[in-house]
């Protein structure tokens, strides 16, 4: 069977994993980004806490995907649940560090102005101080979300949902007639997925850093 012919055969099946696919990286980015901004905000004043958030969430990343998972399944079982858990560790980084990296980048002027003329130091944060870090923040987020499309394969191995279950269908019967077509048809459609989020965040980015920001 051609990989055409096995697209049009599978693609009911294909749209379903793609489907579950998305939204695990998706809400497991949701997540991440409300835990890493908040860690961000939380350490960003001190350097040592600073530094120690970004070196606790790097050293999170050196774990094997495969192994992360394999040592969650005896605590929280097969499916989603060590899904959510490894994505959301592994989506961290970017955001922890390139939150801490922008807000510590934000003119001291410009907070000093909004000092002057009355605002609290949430009012700070909330209105000069994230706004202006939000470009890299945004940063992080793309590349966290690209990192997680990839990662979110190996799912598969704890009965997770999404592409990946493809992958290893495909792998595990290497030799047989559709073996290739369902590892291609994996892959890609994971690269398709990493792509269409890419694209939403330019456009989000667009919607949400005023043009003077941009420039």
């Amino acid at each position: 069977m051609s990989f055409w012919a096995y697209l049009s055969h599978r693609h009911q099946q294909l749209l379903t994993d793609a489907f579950q696919h998305a939204s695990a990286v998706f809400q497991c980015m949701v997540i991440a980004t409300v835990l890493g901004i908040t860690i961000g905000v939380l350490t960003y004043r001190s350097g040592w806490a600073g530094n120690l958030a970004v070196t606790s969430t790097a050293t999170i990343l050196t774990v094997p995907s495969l192994a992360l998972i394999g040592l969650l399944i005896p605590l929280v079982g097969l499916g989603v649940a060590p899904t959510v858990i490894a994505l959301t560790l592994y989506g961290l980084l970017p955001i922890v560090r390139n939150s801490i990296v922008g807000l510590r980048g934000v003119d001291p002027a410009l907070v000093d102005a909004a000092t002057g003329i009355g605002m609290s130091r949430t009012a700070r944060l909330l209105k000069v101080e994230l706004p202006l870090a939000w470009p890299p923040i945004l940063t992080g987020i793309r590349v966290s979300t690209q990192m997680l499309m990839g990662i979110a394969a190996i799912a598969a191995y704890a009965s997770g949902p999404g592409l990946g279950n493809e992958i290893f269908r495909g792998i595990a019967s290497l030799g047989s007639a559709n073996a290739i077509n369902q590892v291609l048809a994996g892959t890609l459609g994971i690269v398709v997925l990493a792509l269409l989020f890419d694209a939403a965040y330019v456009l989000l980015g667009r919607l949400t850093i005023p043009r003077g920001i941009r420039v």
